[in-house]
């Protein structure tokens, strides 16, 4: 279950990122601006925004329903464009069900750690999951050039609406296996709970900052360098930043939770940003800044996996895929928040990387104020009932 859905995260990430690496080729081939075509892949984290607490209440609730959907989503999304491969609406249309698809995938992070896992394991398998994000980046960025070279646009998308084909067909099989853990009742009411629930804002807040410091470097890194003299290096550097955070993603949450040092890599985490993006602005050489940012990606995108598994140790079983769904909706409003401030530094590098470390800061304020161990909360499913005469 776990490779199938592995497998269908990192489809739908493809799907979503299809054109980000050839940008310029799509215009042409489409008739469109080159702006246009960034209009493609900024569609979706404006969606999850919009349907990622909703949609996490229904993973909560019909789990099994809610991963169908969002696997069939991103199927009929990236066959929609392989029908209309020279039509941007009909592209458009595609990259929509896509990215109504992705929350319901994505959602279901911690909810299917939880479903399928003993707690001993779950730490792993968000672990595992939230890597898949990062390998369908990776992916997306690497081969969406060699296969437009190879046969042009038609090409890329045929072979990531496969991908996405297979994909979806592994996670409707691998569904049909029992769960270890099945659901018990799904809290009652509203998301009112939310509101005064200081852990997993300081969590949102987390990811607000995380993710969009890596989707601001992600998508500003080349302009950055081109200044600096280093405009061959990006592509590469970006690759290695991905790389080396799959390997922290996977292998420092486990260790965490293992020690109960969940905060300790969070307090890591932030520090390291500020450090690193303070030396980077101020030592322009390329050896230095590829090692750093190597090391900000490993324990940068760390922060993912251990802050989702810590919502749902936080939150309860019962609302895992809410907690889920909030956190994420916070990271995807920090990529698009960061990447538009950025956007007005890129032209002298010292300021972009200064105000990268700036950005950090308050990353470290919200982890200190965290728990030192993460605990659960009690749900209203678990609070005992008021009976009798209290006087």
């Amino acid at each position: 279950m776990l490779a199938a859905y592995s497998l269908l995260v990192t489809a739908s990430q493809m799907v979503w990122l299809t054109f980000a690496p050839i940008t310029t080729q799509t215009a042409s081939a489409l008739g469109v601006s080159e702006g246009s075509v960034g209009i493609l892949s900024g569609i979706n984290p404006l969606l999850y925004a919009l349907l990622a607490l909703p949609l996490g209440r229904w993973t909560d609730r019909r789990f099994n329903a809610t991963l169908c959907t969002g696997a069939l989503l991103t199927v009929a999304g990236a066959v929609t464009r392989c029908l209309w491969p020279t039509s941007f609406t009909g592209i458009m249309t595609g990259q929509l069900l896509n990215a109504a698809g992705q929350p319901m995938i994505l959602n279901a992070t911690t909810k299917l750690a939880v479903r399928y896992f003993p707690p001993a394991e779950r730490t792993m398998a968000v672990s595992v999951a939230s890597a898949a994000q990062f390998a369908g980046i990776l992916t997306a960025s690497t081969a969406g050039s060699a296969l437009f070279q190879a046969g042009g646009l038609r090409t890329v998308l045929v072979v990531y609406a496969a991908v996405a084909l297979t994909a979806a067909a592994t996670v409707l099989a691998a569904l049909r296996v029992r769960p270890a853990a099945p659901d018990g009742p799904v809290s009652s009411g509203s998301l009112r709970w939310l509101r005064g629930d200081r852990v997993t804002w300081q969590l949102a807040g987390l990811l607000f900052i995380g993710m969009g410091v890596f989707n601001a470097l992600a998508t500003w890194l080349d302009p950055i360098l081109n200044r600096l003299g280093y405009g061959q290096a990006a592509g590469s550097l970006i690759t290695l930043i991905t790389v080396s955070g799959m390997i922290g993603a996977a292998v420092l949450p486990p260790v965490a939770a293992a020690r109960g040092h969940r905060r300790g890599v969070l307090i890591c985490a932030t520090t390291v940003t500020t450090l690193v993006f303070l030396t980077v602005a101020f030592t322009h050489n390329l050896v230095l800044i590829t090692v750093a940012l190597c090391m900000e990606g490993f324990v940068l995108l760390a922060g993912l996996p251990i802050a989702l598994e810590w919502s749902e140790i936080h939150a309860g079983p019962d609302r895992a895929g809410a907690a889920a769904g909030f956190l994420l909706c916070a990271g995807n409003l920090g990529g698009a928040v960061l990447v538009l401030l950025l956007e007005f530094l890129i032209d002298e590098p010292r300021l972009a990387f200064g105000a990268l470390a700036l950005i950090a800061v308050p990353g470290l304020l919200l982890v200190a104020r965290l728990p030192a161990m993460a605990a659960p909360q009690p749900s209203d499913l678990h609070r005992p009932a008021v009976t009798g005469d209290l006087s």
